[in-house]
């Protein structure tokens, strides 16, 4: 099964192939778009199975983890090969458990610092100028085309996080935890939070990689729903459960979901090692998590 694994640069051109091919091979997967970077790309939606009793994965929200990216295309791929042909994927037929749940996978909520980290400044089009201001180490690129870390735009905390910048001497555009000027400024965090709010979800999970650690909590709204689910994710997958400190608390996507709409929601730290991760890591990654994959779906 896994000698098929898609082990690449997950850039723009690859993530059209890919996409063109499902589209193209399987004409039961729902795709749409749901909105378009800084630069105009695409912001990429799959969805299978009900339209009720839904979950929401998100990937590549930082350019230089683009390795999450890869990983959701994996398990988009497992899920069509398993309702195409009727096979198993961790050990049940993707039809017995979305029959009766459904999932909306969002692979590159930033598919612009994606191109940065994969392709170099150039890929900013009218933003490279300032990308190169910035830095000319992109293959470490976090944020947005305009310098903003997108997963510091939610409104969650968002004016404390920002006064923690100010003091670390974050306070202009930064290839990375630079929150922008204002919370929601960005198009593709503006993406994501129109289209959270449009569908009636249980939980959200967003997709990191760093430390295969699980964080799970914000205040006290859902509290907890969210340990109970971030208890069996991490029995599952081996991943601890852990409390993000200083610059990593508030302004996030989980954190938004938690705080403004109320539902449970996870950010899963995938693989170890400096960002980016090698991409043969892929392999190892995708075989530890596949079962964890499929039991947030049904949890």
């Amino acid at each position: 099964m896994y000698k098929d694994i898609i082990e690449c640069a997950v850039d723009e051109k690859y993530r059209k192939i890919f996409s063109d091919k499902i589209s193209g091979s399987y004409d039961f997967v729902n795709k749409s778009i749901i909105g378009y970077s800084l630069c105009g790309r695409e912001i990429e939606c799959y969805h299978f199975g009900a339209r009720t009793n839904v979950v929401i994965y998100c990937g590549g929200f930082h350019g230089s983890e683009w390795i999450t990216t890869l990983l959701l295309m994996n398990f988009i791929k497992d899920i069509c090969v398993s309702l195409c042909n009727n096979t198993l994927i961790s050990g049940i037929k993707a039809s017995n458990f979305l029959d009766n749940y459904g999932v909306y996978i969002i692979p590159c909520v930033n598919p612009d610092g994606v191109e940065i980290a994969i392709n170099g400044s150039c890929t900013a089009k009218e933003y490279a100028p300032l990308v190169d201001s910035i830095t000319y180490d992109t293959v470490h690129w976090q944020s947005n085309a305009r310098g903003v870390d997108l997963n510091h735009n939610f409104n969650a905390g968002w004016e404390h996080l920002k006064h923690l910048e100010i003091e670390s001497g974050i306070n202009f555009p930064s290839y990375t935890r630079y929150g922008g000027s204002n919370y929601e400024s960005e198009p593709e965090v503006q993406a994501l939070v129109k289209f959270c709010k449009s569908i009636d979800f249980r939980h959200a999970i967003a997709f990191h990689s760093q430390g295969e650690e699980i964080y799970w909590n914000y205040g006290e709204n859902q509290y907890e729903k969210c340990f109970y689910i971030a208890k069996a994710l991490s029995a599952n997958s081996g991943y601890a459960l852990s409390f993000p400190e200083g610059l990593a608390v508030g302004g996030g996507f989980k954190d938004w979901v938690i705080d403004k709409l109320n539902k449970p929601a996870f950010t899963i730290e995938i693989g170890k090692g400096k960002n980016p991760l090698p991409v043969s890591d892929i392999h190892s990654i995708y075989r530890r998590l596949l079962d964890m994959l499929v039991l947030g779906v049904v949890i």
